[in-house]
């Protein structure tokens, strides 16, 4: 069972109720994850929720290396929820799921796309050593453009702070938790 329960929405503030309408009405269309915690926060909340959603489904990555990227951050803090919602939606935008199971294990995945590998190698140093060599920047600027590499970080960043949250919080899925420790 999660830290918090969802707040009923007759219990909800004028500012949760906003934030709530701004989730069911946007691309989500459903309250999920992060967000039961963020509603105790609804500013920071529903700025949360709308760069996610922006992340998710605006941005100008294709699909199948957003939610590569989000696999391999949700592999990282083990945050189980993040790797249950989003390994079906990476396996449906193309992600090859070798690579997937490469992720879960902890393992360099073998990589046929060179977008993926320059996605894996600036993620990679970039969470373990807190900044990225010359080489890996070049690489991930040349293969994703400026903006790309920008909107990359972003899904970093943004991910890191979803898993932390749900990690904080125990938000974890019904049934059987699909990552090992």
């Amino acid at each position: 069972m999660a830290r918090m329960e969802p707040i009923p929405l007759e219990q909800m503030t004028p500012a949760q109720k906003e934030m709530y309408d701004n989730i069911m009405s946007g691309p989500r269309g459903r309250i999920a994850g992060p967000m039961i915690p963020w509603f105790r926060s609804p500013e920071l909340g529903d700025l949360s929720q709308k760069v996610g959603a922006f992340l998710r489904f605006s941005s100008c990555l294709p699909d199948r290396i957003t939610e590569f990227t989000i696999l391999l951050v949700s592999r990282r803090w083990t945050a189980q929820i993040e790797w249950w919602a989003h390994h079906p939606l990476a396996l449906k935008a193309g992600l090859d799921p070798a690579i997937a199971d490469a992720i879960e294990a902890r393992e360099r995945p073998h990589f046929v796309n060179r977008d993926e590998e320059v996605v894996y190698d600036l993620a990679m140093e970039l969470m373990d050593n807190h900044r990225v060599s010359d080489g890996t920047y070049q690489a991930a600027l040349d293969e994703l453009g400026e903006q790309g590499l920008v909107e990359l970080i972003g899904v970093l960043g943004y991910y890191n702070y979803v898993a932390m949250v749900l990690n904080c919080f125990e938000i974890l899925p019904d049934g059987e938790l699909p990552l090992k420790p």
